[in-house]
């Protein structure tokens, strides 16, 4: 598969320069993540345009981005606040769409962004330059969710590891190989990531910290990025996988379920399964901004 266009999802309050809890906050935004959406975009100069429509507060959403976006210096960044359906038909969105070295889907409910976007003229465009064009897509917490072809829509973590704790629907299609989940470890969502792999077993389920990230390349290739960590599950090696048999809200049986928690700068190959981790005497300094 040869695929031009680059993914970033992330797994939810990226660091923006604006959050007033240190919890949020790196100590210089250029290292941050939005920083290396910007350099994989083409710059400062880069178009960017930034969908809020995940977001049940579209217009505090905007005002953030353009707050980071303008702390780094991007001087073309547009905002498509697509609140209906037909609005992804439309000329002017269909123009951002085609102009776009970058689109940034915000975080919120990602129900939204496949009900209003998915498989209207803007989504065509997107997978079509996606595949052919060096475009970046990129996006938080359920614009990082929607990036898969299965996509998690909801679920209960209390209700972890019981089957029919998680909700599944069709995504944007970016990335069919794997299933995304954000806010991973603050929210403590590892029971349905493996609850949806035990559904898909021939998919790699990755559990996004926040303020973390990944670059995907040629829809095969990622880096890990940001100050968090990344849990990946894979299904490839299932010795026992009983959901198929269970009753809604009965506890799942799991065997031989291969984890890994990758960090900032570890790589992975998704067809291979292959991991390349930085070496224990790395040299940490500068590493969010490779």
């Amino acid at each position: 598969m040869n695929v031009k266009g680059i993914l970033i999802p992330i797994g939810g309050n990226e660091d923006k320069g604006i959050e007033k809890s240190e919890i949020y906050t790196l100590e210089y935004i250029t290292e941050g993540i939005l920083a290396r959406v910007v350099k994989e975009s083409g710059g400062k100069d880069a178009m960017i345009v930034v969908i809020p429509t995940a977001s049940s507060i579209p217009d505090e959403v905007i005002g953030n981005y353009k707050k980071a976006f303008a702390k780094l210096e991007c001087t073309n960044v547009h905002i498509l606040d697509i609140r209906k359906r037909e609005q992804s038909e439309e000329a002017d969105s269909i123009d951002l769409i085609r102009r776009a070295n970058c689109i940034m889907f915000s975080g919120g409910d990602q129900s939204k962004i496949t009900s209003k976007i998915g498989g209207t003229i803007i989504h065509k465009i997107m997978l079509e330059r996606y595949q052919n064009e060096p475009i970046v897509i990129a996006g938080t917490s359920a614009g990082a969710m929607c990036m898969s072809r299965e996509m998690i829509s909801g679920g209960s973590s209390s209700q972890s590891f019981f089957k029919g704790a998680v909700g599944m629907s069709k995504g944007m299609g970016f990335i069919p190989k794997l299933v995304i989940d954000s806010h991973f470890i603050s929210r403590g969502r590892f029971g349905r990531l493996a609850e949806a792999v035990a559904r898909f077993p021939k998919l790699i389920g990755v559990g996004l910290a926040e303020d973390t990230g990944l670059v995907i390349k040629n829809c095969n290739d990622f880096e890990v990025i940001g100050s968090g960590m990344i849990i990946l599950f894979d299904p490839n090696k299932l010795q026992h996988n009983n959901i198929e048999i269970l009753e809604e809200g009965t506890p799942m049986t799991l065997t031989n379920l291969t984890t890994h928690v990758l960090a900032n700068g570890d790589r992975f190959n998704i067809e291979k399964r292959a991991i390349k981790v930085l070496p224990m005497d790395a040299d940490f300094v500068g590493l969010y901004s490779l």
